[in-house]
C-alpha cells in the first residue's frame, strides 16, 4: 500500500466514524431540550427521566465527538501538508469559527449538566438550547470547509501560487449553503430514526412502553420531518453539482455520453471496461430536467472528461443510488409516522415498530452513502479543478502505521460508546415511578 492509499483509506475510516459520533452530538440535544420542556410544561417524571438519560447520551457523544474530531484534524496536517499549506490561510476562518461554537457548546453544556435544582428553571433549560444551536453551528462551519474544496473561491490561483486572499469569501463559497443544508437535514433524519428505532425495539420488548414511546415520538418527529424536506434538499445540491462540477454529476448518475434529454438510471450494473450501465430502470429525459430544470438540456457524459479527471464511477453511482434509495424509504416511513396520528390502530400493532426498529442504521448507511459521493466524486482533485489529491499527500514513510493506529483509536471509541449507551438503556428500562 502506498502513502497515497494508505493516507486517503485512513481519512475514509476516520470521516466514517466521526460523521456518526458529530451527528449524533449535534443532534441529541434537540430531543434533550424538547423533553426537558414537556417536563417543565407537565411535570410528569417520565419527562425528567428521559432528559436527564439523553443528557448523558449528550455528554457521551460530546466527548466523543472531541476526540475524534481533534485527531481528525492532526490528520489533515500529518497526511495532506501541501494542502495546509495553501488550504489553511483561506479556509481557517470555518476551523477557528468551529472551535469558538465548539468552546460555547461545552460550557452550556457544563451549566446544563450541572444545574440542576441550582439555576432558574427557564435558564437552566436555555442552556441545553445553546448546546444544540452551537452544536449544529459547528458542523456548518466544518461543511464549509469541504464546501471550498468542492467550490474553492476567496482566492485568485496565479503561477501555482493562491493569492488575494479573502477568508470570507472562502467561507461563503458556492458550495457552503446547499452542502450545509443536506448535511444538517441527514444528520437529524438518521439521529432520529436511529434513537426512535432504539425506543421501537425496546416498546416490542415490553419494556417501560410509556417512556419509550414518548422518547420515540420526539426522535422520530424531527427525523420524519427532516427526511420529508430531504429530497427538497438533494434537488437543490444536484442542481448546483450539475453546474460547478459536472463530472461528479456524470459519475452519480454512470453517465458516459453528452446528450441532450438524458435518461435517468435507476439501480443498474456498471461496466467500466465497455463504459456502459446494465440492467438499469432508464427514465427518459429526467435527468435533465432535475439537474437543469429542462428536458431537452445537455447533460455532459464522462467521455468528455480526461481520463486522469474522472472519479470512480461504480464506487459513485452505487453510493449514490444507496443514498437516493434509503432516502425514499424514510421519507416514506416520515408520512406513515404522521399518518399513524389519525390511524391510532397502526401503533398497537407489532409490525408497526417493528419496521421502524429495522430503519434505525438506515439513516446512518444513507449519510455515509452520501459522504462517498462528496468526497470519491471530487476526485482525483483534493481542491477541485485547483490541486490533485496525489499532489498534496506527504512524502514521509510508514503512514500504513499511522492508519493502523488510527483504526484502533476508532475501534475503541466505538466499543466504549456502545457499551456506555447500552448501560444507560438498561438503566431507563429499571427506572421506576
Amino acid at each position: 500500500m502506498d502513502n497515497l492509499d494508505a493516507a486517503r483509506l485512513q481519512m475514509a475510516i476516520t470521516l466514517i466514524f466521526h460523521i456518526v459520533f458529530a451527528c449524533i452530538g449535534m443532534v441529541m440535544p434537540f430531543f434533550m431540550v424538547v423533553s426537558h420542556k414537556k417536563w417543565l410544561n407537565t411535570k410528569n417524571p417520565i419527562y425528567k427521566t428521559l432528559t436527564k438519560s439523553w443528557q448523558k447520551g449528550v455528554a457521551i457523544f460530546f466527548v466523543t465527538g472531541a476526540v475524534s474530531g481533534t485527531a481528525l484534524s492532526f490528520e489533515l496536517g500529518l497526511l495532506w501538508p501541501e494542502f495546509m499549506k495553501h488550504a489553511g490561510p483561506i479556509i481557517g476562518m470555518p476551523f477557528s469559527l468551529e472551535g469558538a461554537a465548539f468552546f460555547v457548546e461545552a460550557i452550556a453544556l457544563g451549566f446544563y449538566l450541572y444545574g440542576w435544582d441550582k439555576l432558574p428553571e427557564k435558564f437552566h433549560w436555555f442552556t441545553g438550547v445553546i448546546v444544540g444551536i452551537s452544536g449544529v453551528a459547528s458542523g456548518i462551519l466544518v461543511v464549509s470547509a469541504n464546501g471550498w474544496m468542492n467550490a474553492p473561491s476567496g482566492f485568485d490561483y496565479i503561477n501555482g501560487e493562491f493569492l488575494n486572499i479573502d477568508p470570507i469569501k472562502a467561507l461563503l463559497n458556492p458550495a457552503w449553503f446547499t452542502q450545509a443544508l443536506h448535511m444538517t437535514l441527514a444528520a437529524f433524519t438518521a439521529t432520529g430514526f436511529a434513537v426512535a428505532g432504539i425506543h421501537a425495539y425496546q416498546i416490542i420488548k415490553k419494556r417501560n412502553v410509556e417512556l419509550h414511546k414518548k422518547a420515540f415520538k420526539i426522535a422520530i418527529t424531527f427525523g420524519a420531518i427532516a427526511a420529508i424536506l430531504q429530497p427538497l434538499s438533494g434537488d437543490l445540491s444536484a442542481k448546483d453539482i450539475a453546474k460547478r462540477q459536472p463530472a461528479k454529476l456524470a459519475a452519480m448518475e454512470a453517465h458516459y455520453e453528452t446528450k441532450k434529454g438524458a435518461p435517468l438510471y435507476i439501480g443498474g450494473i456498471v461496466d467500466e471496461e465497455k463504459r456502459e450501465v446494465n440492467y438499469k430502470i432508464e427514465i427518459p429525459n429526467a435527468l435533465s430536467f432535475l439537474a437543469f430544470g429542462d428536458f431537452d438540456a445537455e447533460v455532459k457524459g464522462l467521455n468528455d472528461f480526461p481520463k486522469d479527471e474522472q472519479p470512480k464511477v461504480a464506487t459513485v453511482h452505487y453510493a449514490f443510488q444507496v443514498m437516493v434509495g434509503i432516502g425514499s424509504l424514510l421519507m416514506l416511513a416520515g408520512i406513515i409516522f404522521f399518518i399513524s396520528f389519525k390511524k391510532k390502530k397502526w401503533t398497537n400493532k407489532k409490525v408497526y415498530w417493528l419496521f421502524f426498529t429495522l430503519l434505525a442504521p438506515m439513516g446512518f448507511i444513507a449519510l455515509e452513502a452520501g459522504w462517498i459521493v462528496t468526497e470519491v466524486g471530487r476526485q482525483p482533485w483534493i481542491i477541485h479543478n485547483i490541486m490533485k489529491t496525489k499532489d498534496a499527500v506527504t512524502p514521509m514513510p510508514g503512514i500504513v502505521y499511522s492508519f493502523y493506529m488510527y483504526v484502533l483509536v476508532y475501534l475503541t471509541l466505538t466499543i466504549a460508546v456502545s457499551w456506555l449507551m447500552a448501560r444507560q438503556i438498561k438503566a431507563l428500562n429499571e427506572t421506576e415511578y
